[in-house]
């Protein structure tokens, strides 16, 4: 936890602020305390998106499905006011770490202890699925560990499951996170209860093994393993073995339903495997500490800092339209983004909160911060195809040469503009270095010196995700051209990535130009763009 910074407001609502538990694009989560003494989460909105409707919308959709919920192993909203300038939302705080954090810091847990985790979650889904509500988001920064069981977070994208269509937004964004998502939310086909299932799969498969059933360098590779390929189950406890196997099965009715799930995992129910105590002494001793020192917190006096409303802080830059929060690792009670299930090559997906005690009436409940919403996205120059018919054609591996070509037979004489050779439109599809593929890309290049925007992109994903860019020429010869790459409407589709630098282009023959890029985060991925134009 932050302290508070005299930007900050003193109050929000009736909740007096101890501190910032974390911040990122969608706005700030504050430490709180009710007039009753409770210690609280308060998920503040950004003003600018306050003023978005679509974004708006979300938010309420956001605090309805989690009132609904309101059930053993999730954290309970306690008040809200999403009709305010800025909304915001309180919940219970959870002291506690994310599981993508205890596995970290404790390393995996022991098969006992994957046991109560998924039983007590599979509890959790059940009772959200009766409610008529998928998740779409389980992955292990949004389940939270406390002494009295797991709990599931972030209800930012649940949706009604007789909603039309697929996993995707008003925008096309595909909603998710890659290596957590099911093959029919990377596919963006309709989903059911089993979506949720399959995520819950490979959250027990992370706190099984310390990694997720698929591995991959980029979200591509990610996403592509994902729909077409077998997880990855070494590690896993033979005990458990064909319980988490059983949840990532590829079709959908194959697969558990939460209720058997939780019988096959518990039979007498989670809350039994929980009272014979289920986390390790290093963690429960961590978490010991962390309970005393929230007795210790006290609000600052209003003296020290103005008082002010949500609508007059300032809550921090965005690093992505609806994005992700920010925050440091291994601190409890806190949302931040999920470093542990992060994807190179994308925008950091994830956002951790902490976990609360609630396992039944009666017992005593710590707070918790509920997470933002996320989105799988991809690099915003490169796409996957996830059809494995739609191979690339003509992909080239390697990397990206000089931005600085010298004069030579391979690279041509240096110019100061566009050859003509390389002007018109180009499209085809691009392979990462290690055989996925990475989508199509289409580049239109027109005349310019160096230091002038000659270049527009546009990718696609699964033909609901489209990013533009915009190319500045970097160097030029009469073979390569080499440019710097930028998004070119970053707040138009939080799926897409800021660009990227050294994008290069090599003129193969009048008709056929080799693209490469130096983004490692993406899988370096090149192909061969042939002239439509």
């Amino acid at each position: 936890m932050q302290p508070l910074a005299t930007t900050d407001p003193s109050s929000i609502g009736p909740y007096r602020l101890l501190g910032r538990l974390g911040a990122g694009g969608m706005g700030r989560v504050y430490l709180g305390r009710s007039p009753g003494g409770r210690t609280v989460a308060v998920k503040v909105v950004r003003s600018e998106l306050a003023e978005d409707t679509e974004f708006r919308t979300r938010f309420r959709r956001e605090v309805d499905a989690a009132r609904l919920v309101g059930a053993a192993w999730s954290a309970p909203v306690l008040d809200a006011d999403t009709e305010s300038p800025v909304p915001w939302i309180a919940t219970g705080y959870i002291a506690g770490p994310t599981l993508a954090d205890a596995v970290t810091e404790f390393g995996p847990l022991p098969p006992s202890g994957v046991r109560t985790l998924g039983a007590g979650l599979a509890e959790a889904l059940d009772a959200v699925h009766r409610l008529g509500l998928l998740h779409r988001d389980i992955k292990p920064s949004n389940v939270m560990l406390s002494l009295d069981g797991p709990v599931l977070i972030d209800f930012g994208v649940a949706r009604a499951m007789d909603a039309s269509g697929a996993s995707v937004t008003g925008s096309g964004v595909v909603v998710g996170s890659p290596g957590y998502m099911s093959p029919e939310q990377v596919l963006a086909r309709p989903l059911g209860a089993a979506s949720d299932i399959f995520a819950l799969g490979a959250v027990l498969a992370f706190a099984a093994t310390g990694h997720g059933p698929f591995s991959g360098d980029s979200a591509a590779s990610l996403l592509y393993k994902v729909a077409h390929e077998e997880p990855e189950l070494d590690g896993v406890p033979d005990e458990l073995r064909d319980v988490v196997e059983s949840c990532l099965a590829k079709a959908p009715a194959v697969r558990p339903t939460p209720a058997q799930l939780a019988a096959r995992l518990s039979p007498d129910g989670a809350a039994a495997l929980v009272r014979q105590g289920w986390l390790s002494r290093p963690l429960m001793a961590q978490l010991g500490r962390h309970a005393v020192e929230l007795l210790d917190l006290e609000a600052a006096p209003l003296s020290a800092r103005s008082e002010v409303t949500p609508a007059g802080a300032h809550l921090g830059s965005a690093y992505g339209s609806f994005g992700p929060p920010r925050a440091p690792s291994h601190s409890f009670g806190m949302e931040a983004s999920g470093p542990r299930d992060a994807v190179p090559g994308a925008l950091a997906p994830g956002a951790r909160s902490a976990p609360e005690p609630s396992v039944r009436r009666g017992r005593r409940r710590l707070l918790a911060a509920v997470a933002v919403l996320l989105v799988a996205v991809v690099a915003a120059t490169v796409v996957v195809l996830l059809r494995p018919e739609d191979k690339p054609g003509g992909a080239t591996g390697g990397g990206p040469g000089s931005s600085t070509p010298s004069s030579d037979a391979n690279t041509g004489a240096v110019t100061g503009s566009v050859p003509a050779a390389f002007i018109g439109t180009w499209q085809g599809n691009t392979v990462s270095t290690n055989g996925v593929p990475n989508g199509v890309l289409t580049v239109t290049v027109k005349a310019g010196r160096i230091g002038e925007n000659v270049g527009d992109s546009t990718v696609d994903l699964l033909g609901v995700l489209n990013c533009g860019g915009t190319w500045k020429l970097v160097s030029a010869t009469t073979k390569v051209l080499v440019f710097d790459s930028t998004a070119g409407d970053p707040g138009a589709t939080s799926g897409c990535s800021k660009g990227a630098t050294a994008e290069r282009l090599t003129l193969k023959d009048p008709t056929t130009l080799t693209y490469t890029t130096n983004d490692a985060g993406a899988g370096r991925p090149s192909g061969d763009l042939k002239k439509i134009k």
